[in-house]
């Protein structure tokens, strides 16, 4: 592509206006990284001012290219790029890092033009992905996504997962952009300007690949022009950059990382402002191809509702395949995936009657649940994302930083607890839901039969969100009526005698039918009533339900959970009653547990029907 001098110039003015803004806004923070941000500013002007099609007047509009920038601790000159571009005035930049403002140190949605947060290294790739696959193969827009990732990131496995995928999938809307500037935090990176070890590297993954001078404007324009006509593959550009870049007796030397200029900042923009003789820019960005249509979500719902019968036996994994077909019948912007663990979680089942709004994901869930994430992104669709519970501990970073990026990302883990038996400890789930219940504003869903399972998955959808919905390998019986009404945070009593309860019982999942076993055997075997609880939804939790229901049962409660004590069911039963004057025992598994049957498991660790009798025979 051949571009006039005029704007090449233009181009090579405005990077250096982007590293004067970086230098100006980290000064007045006091903190950031200005040297980070140096690296990157010929490829984010070449980015912002003309390679990328993207709308000021709608930063997340669904037509829009989209940037990720991964390495998030370079914020300031995405900031400096959007207010250049004329988003908002630039003198907001010195705002940095204030704390009325939301030009945070790394980028979150509090700002209408970021997708996802940033900052813990390693992710963006996997998010870009998800949005990637979204406009290839669901939008399928001609919208393009990039994400600059830092060479020293790119230790992350994550972002070989993503790069695997990408090429899977033969993203060939999805640019990734590696700024190798040699130097980390604390010392060099481990391959420092070996370009031919990033190059093969990521060539061996699939990818059409570049190398250039990143501080060469027109290499940088001719690269991102000559991937944009590459077909059937993810693209890569592999910069070779100097941290510091443009900054006199600071470019490439070590001990800047993360350091604003201070004293030295004047004497640098004033070397950056000799080099700039653009005194009018006619570079500016470019409008979207195509409009891409909103979508409306806000409609999503079971096709039918729940059809069994009670008495009849069903995994609620199985119920789960069966709700999610019901909802794709509905809306055909709900997407299931999966880490290769389909036949068992039952996502499966929505992958035969939709093939093409299932992603097969692979072994990798960082990257399943980062994909999730850029799925769900603008609106696009709402995406189920299905492993074994335990796998999920794996992912937790992205989770928590999906819940920083406002993400709407529904996630259901199998096989939790002892109750899937022979497999064993690493197979079981017995932290998931603690580690869910610290995602703030997530709603953690337990249910315990086929009904309560369809409606948890239904108000899943349609609850914007990060939502964790629990689910068993064995079966229980239906215990609900298909025309049973649920609530998030609303319990269910699922047995009582109409009064006269001396404790009250709290399951869930396969414990909330060994509570009901317990209790038929208090009261014809020991004329003890024991009252029974279902929460449904462990967070939020029904609190006025269980301290109502406790107090008409003798201020008696037990919870029992197939999960460790610290941070399940019981711990959130006992916050909830803490000031209340309620005596509470939790049975929970306290012990790392082994393979076995099922049931002779639930028995060993204490939280099956024999345990709950003992328990209340014993309550004082």
């Amino acid at each position: 592509m051949s571009v006039n001098q005029e704007i090449l110039k233009q181009l090579e003015d405005m990077a250096n206006q982007l590293r004067i803004d970086s230098v100006r806004s980290t000064n007045a923070a006091k903190s950031g990284h200005p040297t980070s941000c140096a690296s990157m500013a010929d490829i984010m002007s070449v980015l912002f001012f003309h390679t990328m099609k993207y709308s000021l007047k709608e930063p997340k509009s669904p037509s829009n290219d989209r940037f990720i920038l991964s390495k998030g601790h370079a914020a300031p000159i995405l900031y400096a790029a959007w207010a250049e571009a004329g988003l908002f005035p630039v003198d907001e930049i010195l705002k940095l890092r204030k704390l009325e403002s939301d030009l945070e140190g790394h980028p979150t949605p509090r700002l209408n033009f970021i997708d996802v947060a940033t900052g813990s290294l390693g992710q963006g790739l996997s998010v870009a992905a998800g949005m990637a696959y979204i406009g290839k193969y669901v939008d399928k827009a001609p919208y393009r996504v990039y994400c600059l990732i830092g060479d020293g990131e790119s230790a992350e496995g994550s972002i070989w997962e993503a790069l695997s995928f990408a090429s899977i999938y033969k993203l060939d809307n999805l640019v990734a952009i590696f700024d190798v500037n040699r130097l980390g935090q604390s010392e060099a990176t481990p391959f420092g300007h070996q370009m031919e070890i990033y190059e093969n590297r990521v060539k061996s993954f699939g990818c059409e690949t570049i190398v250039v001078d990143g501080h060469n404007i027109n290499e940088l324009v001719n690269a991102f022009d000559k991937l944009s006509k590459t077909s059937g593959k993810p693209q890569a550009i592999v910069a070779q950059t100097y941290k510091g870049s443009g900054f006199p007796n600071i470019e490439n030397k070590d001990n800047w990382h993360g350091k604003p200029l201070g004293d030295k900042a004047d004497d640098v923009i004033a070397s950056l402002k000799q080099k700039i003789t653009t005194s009018k820019y006619t570079i500016k960005a470019n409008a979207p191809v195509v409009t891409v249509p909103a979508t409306n979500l806000s409609t999503v719902r079971l096709s039918e509702p729940p059809n069994y019968k009670k008495g009849e036996k069903i995994a609620t994994r199985q119920t789960y395949g069966l709700a999610l077909v019901k909802l794709g019948r509905n809306c055909d912007r709900v997407i299931a995936m999966d880490g290769d663990t389909k036949n068992s979680t039952f996502s499966e089942t929505y992958k035969k009657e939709f093939p093409n709004r299932y992603i097969e994901c692979y072994i990798a869930e960082q990257n399943l649940v980062g994909v999730g994430i850029g799925a769900g992104c603008r609106n696009r669709t709402i995406p189920f994302v299905s492993t074994f519970a335990s796998f999920f501990t794996r992912a937790f970073d992205q989770l928590r930083m999906g819940a920083i990026s406002q993400a709407n990302i529904k996630c259901v883990g199998s096989h939790c607890g002892v109750s899937i038996g022979e497999d064993g400890p690493s197979q079981m789930a017995l932290e998931d839901i603690a580690m869910f219940r610290t995602i703030p504003h997530s709603t953690v869903y337990y249910p315990s039969d086929a009904v309560s399972t369809e409606r948890a998955v239904e108000l899943a959808a349609q609850n914007f969100g990060i939502a964790f919905i629990r689910t068993s390998r064995p079966t229980f019986p239906v215990i609900y009526d298909n025309n049973e009404q649920f609530a998030i945070g609303k319990a269910k009593v699922v047995k009582h005698f109409g009064g006269g309860e001396q404790v009250l019982l709290i399951g869930a999942g396969v414990t909330l039918h060994e509570a009901i076993t317990a209790a038929d055997e208090l009261a014809s075997k020991h004329q003890i009533k024991a009252r029974v609880i279902d929460p449904f939804t462990i967070k939020p939790l029904d609190k006025q339900t269980i301290l109502t229901n406790a107090r008409e049962c003798g201020s008696k409660v037990i919870t029992v959970e197939d999960h460790y004590p610290e941070g399940g069911l019981g711990e959130a039963v006992s916050s909830a009653l803490v000031s209340e004057n309620i005596k509470i025992k939790i049975l929970a598994v306290r012990d790392i547990p082994r393979s076995g049957p099922p049931q002779d498991l639930i028995d060993k660790y204490g939280i099956g029907s024999k345990s709950i009798v003992e328990a209340v025979l014993n309550f004082k």
